[in-house]
């Protein structure tokens, strides 16, 4: 799927569980500001730092695809929920170097809450070896070490994947903050009804 990309890829990681209308402005400003041909949406499979996701691999997944479809320029990348092992970013930036080539130009595309805890990722010095990496800030947001990063200044949005579970399960409706589709998806499927994990 990402085998023979031009132009510059962006790369939006995250849990998506679920995935909600601010990923979709992050990645649609990203397009924008960062003159990107494309965005892989990559979903963690078993984040080594965090608490396990709420929904399956593949229903987040699911949701995905839902929330991207109708861009041409958002692609799944499933590379993370296939692996067995938990799965980190400096890994998967060395499969798509492998995939794309030594000059193709990547960009991953992180929050400042994630770049304030960027040295305790996995090699984390070696992820500007890899990519470029566009940190989007509140424009008010103090950005250490800003030179190592491009800064894209973006409104902050009061959407979180956490919060939407929680109104998900207090029995309180999420319209108009995660996609229709995906709106429609989770009550098909049940999903965050209670907080257990649900099955594949």
């Amino acid at each position: 799927m990402t085998s023979g990309a031009t132009g510059t890829t962006g790369i939006l990681g995250g849990s998506f569980d679920p995935p909600h209308d601010a990923h979709l402005a992050v990645a649609r400003t990203a397009l924008a500001k960062l003159d990107l041909a494309r965005i892989l949406w990559i979903p963690a499979g078993r984040p080594p730092h965090r608490t396990p996701p709420v929904a399956s691999a593949g229903h987040r997944a699911a949701m995905v695809r839902l929330t991207i479809e109708g861009e041409p320029r958002f692609v799944l990348d499933e590379r993370e929920v296939r692996k067995i092992s938990p799965g980190y970013t400096i890994e998967t930036l060395e499969s798509l170097r492998t995939e794309l080539g030594r000059q193709a130009d990547l960009v991953l595309i992180i929050g400042a809450d994630q770049f304030g805890k960027l040295e305790t990722w996995h090699r984390w010095k070696e992820l500007f070896a890899f990519a470029r990496i566009a940190v989007f800030a509140r424009p008010d947001y103090s950005m250490k070490n800003a030179e190592s990063i491009t800064v894209v200044p973006m409104a902050p949005l009061d959407i979180s994947s956490t919060a939407i579970r929680a109104r998900i399960a207090a029995g309180e409706s999420v319209r108009g903050l995660v996609p229709g589709t995906v709106l429609d998806y989770i009550e098909a499927n049940g999903l965050y009804s209670s907080q257990e994990r649900t099955s594949r």
